[in-house]
């Protein structure tokens, strides 16, 4: 399940614009156009000059001296003071909580040729938990998911999978609610933390490996902490979401009793919050389970690996049951962790039926449960998961001959469409990006930045598109740039379609929105393997992925702010004689245009991240640049450059759209 967090910059003043008499007359839609039309005369005359292109196993002078200071942290990692008693003291805990889990359920352990609780115990305690924080339905989704793990032949891929995010969640949430309790406490913090939150979010998943590994190398403990600073933000938002919406009358009437501080927190904020950080909890499980899936391209174990190694060798199938799996996992947790925020509204409704047998019944099971592990502990059968997983095999199978069937019977339409899409609106646009002169792009996104978001949003974009052009990739860049905003306006036809559909209708909505809800559980990795076998290794197919990636949050939105079009409104307009068109063109989108632009704005941020990680099968630009940093050593100046150009790409996003959000909006 996913819930809406509050983006960044959502509860700031609004500074309304102030502009001249004569302004006002032009109008926004006018500007835009203008720079656009300019823009075209200028790219006809200086087409090809100063676009600042670097071939792709060349270096700038910063990817040679990042090299050279990955290569001297290299040689001083166990001399220099700070990394031996600060990064290194950091890694090694990091390390030995991850190996301290992995003994404990998948990897043998000293002596023993198998991990401390085998498979059965696993599925015991992950049966046993779901139905003690959860229901019964929820413990029988977990024992079977966990089941069908192993009988695809991945148990002990899966359990790396799941070794990692539980110790990346644990140490998330150390930091992640005692920080949302203070900023939930204290306004003077909150504004403290929003910016660190707004970069920690915006930056797509693969922007967070290349810089941790120069600080604690390769492995699980990069990939743990990498996946902590992803995976945090979630919880410290809706945390502090959580204390601020408690009610004040509550909490004075706490106050007006005699309660400490420390009391009014303990005994009437945090339990009144609870439901709310559960949430916040299960967007943190979620999100860090994506990014070590993704974290594989550092060393991490676990079914990443297995998705990476197929996708870079084509093997539909095997990444294809690896993604199953990834899913069902997935899956999994976000049920257990829903079912635990729900639990209050189950128990209310099952008061009457079997709730004064749970505590006899949650206390055998607790026995059985003890008993599996004992028996999981104590011998082989139980510990090792029996058979060769064949099922998985025939998974592979399968899937290989759907997508022989899928390349010699449709082969046509999909490459029409691919054709299609490419040569009448990626090509052109990229040409228009990479042959112009970068200052005339420049000169553009700072011009569309100030019409869209105002002044601040035109400096923001300027620092950006200054840094941009230091990191060496402008070429990248803006091929990156292309696909992403190419993708976006496609995303958002669809949300458009499909959101006024669901904001129109109820039933409509109940019917698609369980669908957009599990889509947004599936990590990024998993939406390349389809399309993959329906497009090949090309950059369409990252733009195809990005686009199913992205569409749900867009429609959701959209859906939602059709909605809250007050229905007098709607009503007024119907009883004027306006027609269905009508009422959706004049009265319901203009009336949506805030919630327009946030969906814009996460569709933006959700596609540039999926289009980088679609470096892996063929997309090219910086994502290609990224990836080959990690396995090419002279390139690895060169990956980490881009990686702060993918970060540069998404803060100028996320800052233009937030402030046309908030513009709309008044």
């Amino acid at each position: 399940m996913t819930v809406a967090v509050e983006k960044p910059g959502e509860a700031e003043d609004v500074e309304p614009a102030e502009p001249a008499k004569g302004a006002r007359k032009v109008g926004r839609p006018m500007m835009i156009g203008a720079i656009l039309v300019a823009w075209l005369v200028l790219f006809a005359v200086l087409r090809g000059t100063q676009t600042l292109s670097l071939a792709a196993a060349d270096l700038t002078d910063l990817h040679r001296w990042i090299n050279d200071l990955n290569d001297s942290i290299g040689a001083n990692r166990n001399s220099n003071p700070l990394f031996l008693y600060f990064f290194n003291e950091i890694r090694l805990v990091i390390d030995n909580l991850v190996t301290f889990v992995q003994h404990l359920i998948s990897q043998p352990s000293g002596a023993r040729p198998v991990p401390q609780i085998g498979w059965l115990g696993v599925v015991g305690i992950a049966g046993y938990v779901s139905w003690a924080v959860g229901n019964w339905r929820v413990a029988l989704l977990a024992v079977a998911g966990f089941t069908f793990l192993g009988l695809q032949g991945l148990w002990q891929e899966s359990m790396d999978t799941l070794a990692l995010t539980l110790s990346a969640v644990f140490v998330a949430l150390l930091f992640a609610i005692p920080l949302g309790v203070w900023a939930g406490l204290s306004d003077r913090f909150n504004r403290i933390m929003t910016p660190f939150l707004d970069f920690m979010q915006t930056m797509p998943t693969f922007v967070y490996l290349a810089p941790l590994t120069l600080f604690f190398l390769i492995g699980g403990a990069s990939a743990t902490i990498a996946t902590v600073i992803y995976a945090a933000p979630p919880t410290v938002r809706i945390t502090a979401h959580a204390i601020r919406n408690v009610s004040r009358t509550t909490v004075e009437a706490a106050d007006s009793l005699g309660a400490t501080r420390r009391q009014s927190l303990l005994k009437v904020l945090l339990p009144m919050s609870r439901r709310t950080v559960v949430m916040g909890v299960n967007q943190t499980i979620m999100a860090a389970l994506a990014m070590v899936t993704i974290a594989a391209l550092i060393n991490a174990p676990g079914l990443g690996a297995n998705v990476i190694q197929a996708l870079q060798s084509l093997d539909v199938g095997t990444a294809f049951n690896a993604g199953l799996a990834i899913v069902v996992m997935a899956i999994v947790l976000d049920r257990v962790t829903t079912a635990a925020g729900a639990r209050e509204e189950y128990a209310r409704r099952s008061r009457n039926t079997f709730a004064k047998w749970r505590r006899p019944l949650l206390g055998a099971g607790a026995v059985v449960t003890a008993v599996l592990i004992h028996l999981s502990h104590t011998y082989l059968w139980a510990a090792d998961f029996p058979g060769d997983g064949t099922i998985g095999g025939h998974i592979a199978s399968a899937a290989d001959t759907a997508t022989n069937w899928a390349q010699d019977n449709l082969s046509g339409p999909t490459n029409a469409i691919r054709d299609i899409i490419t040569n009448v609106l990626l090509n052109p646009f990229q040409t228009l990006l990479t042959d112009s002169p970068w200052w005339l792009v420049g000169a553009v996104l700072v011009s569309l930045g100030l019409v869209f978001g105002g002044w601040k949003a035109g400096v923001t974009t300027a620092v950006c598109v200054g840094l941009l052009v230091g990191t060496g990739v402008w070429s990248d860049g803006m091929t990156t740039l292309a696909s992403t905003l190419v993708a976006t306006v496609l995303v958002m036809g669809l949300g458009i379609v499909f959101g006024v559909w669901m904001g129109r209708s109820m039933l409509v909505d109940r019917l698609i929105r369980p669908t957009l809800d599990a889509a947004q559980v599936m990590p990024p990795f998993v939406y390349l393997v389809p399309f993959l076998a329906l497009f090949g290794a090309t950059r369409f197919t990252a733009i195809v992925a990005a686009i199913v990636y992205a569409a749900p949050v867009t429609m959701k939105i959209i859906a939602d702010g059709i909605r809250a079009v007050p229905e007098t409104t709607v009503e007024a307009a119907a009883s004027a004689g306006c027609t269905t068109w009508q009422i959706i063109t004049k009265v319901q989108l203009p009336m949506s245009r805030g919630a327009l632009t946030l969906a814009t704005n996460q569709g933006l941020i959700y596609v540039l991240s999926m289009v980088v990680v679609g470096g892996l099968v063929g997309a090219g630009a910086l994502g290609y640049d990224v990836v080959a940093g990690f396995s090419q050593g002279e390139l690895y100046g060169k990956g980490l450059a881009a990686g702060c150009a993918i970060v540069l790409l998404g803060v100028m996003f996320d800052r233009i759209t937030q402030a046309a959000a908030r513009r709309a909006g008044t």
